[in-house]
């Protein structure tokens, strides 16, 4: 993992997080997960990697305009796997499809995630969740053993706004605490995650995962010197 940072320009005294692709990744893949979850329904046999890149292909064009709710899901499974299996307009396919990614089983946490939280934690600093997803996060990072690491989480598919829009930042630091300004958002997304947190005045750390990476620890050094230079201040 390799991360980009702008040097603070204020105290920092809270840090948010994305979610995917920054705390948590799909395992083995998401066209791994769809290709077991078909074949529970009778579709057996059907590539991975071929279903993996229709899901990427798909996403793409999605360009993060994604509502994150359970209709949108079911049409995006459903252009995945047209023209490759009718399994994919199976409601029954769809339900367990969906019942499946809020447990743990899919999921993996990056190796270096727990480390940094603990981490920051001991030193003081408000820690808080702020992710495009739906109503199946707060429960899945529930089960991941992570809410309760986390003094807030905000949800777009319940606030009603999608990062970058600066209300969802704005509203993490009001519950939090803080003034934008002392907010470090750290996530993945370009877009969604480092110009979103900028534009609300907060700072941001860009974090860049591999596809397919099982994480690495250095995350930890990027933020370990929060809250330990910043008393000196």
């Amino acid at each position: 993992m390799s991360a980009g940072f702008v040097p603070p320009a204020s105290v920092i005294r809270a840090v948010t997080f994305d979610v995917g692709g920054t705390l948590l990744q799909p395992w083995p893949s998401v066209g791994a997960v769809y290709a077991a979850v078909a074949a529970r329904h009778g579709a057996r046999g059907l590539d991975a990697a071929w279903l993996e890149a229709r899901f990427r292909e798909e996403w793409r064009r999605l360009d993060g305009a994604f509502a994150h709710t359970r209709q949108a899901w079911a049409e995006l499974v459903a252009r995945v796997f047209a023209g490759v299996h009718p399994v994919g307009t199976d409601p029954a396919f769809f339900q367990d499809l969906f019942e499946h990614f809020a447990t743990p089983t899919p999921w993996r946490v990056f190796p270096d995630v727990r480390p940094v939280i603990e981490s920051l934690r001991r030193r003081g600093l408000r820690l808080g969740v702020v992710s495009n997803w739906d109503d199946r996060l707060r429960p899945l990072l529930g089960r991941l053993g992570l809410a309760a690491r986390f003094d807030v989480i905000l949800v777009s598919a319940e606030q009603g706004w999608r990062k970058p829009d600066p209300r969802l930042f704005h509203e993490a630091a009001r519950r939090l605490g803080v003034r934008p300004r002392e907010l470090l958002h750290v996530g993945d997304q370009p877009r969604e995650d480092i110009e979103g947190a900028r534009r609300a005045g907060c700072q941001a750390l860009q974090v860049r995962r591999p596809a397919g990476a099982a994480g690495d620890r250095e995350l930890v050094g990027r933020l370990g010197w929060l809250g330990r230079r910043q008393h000196a201040r």
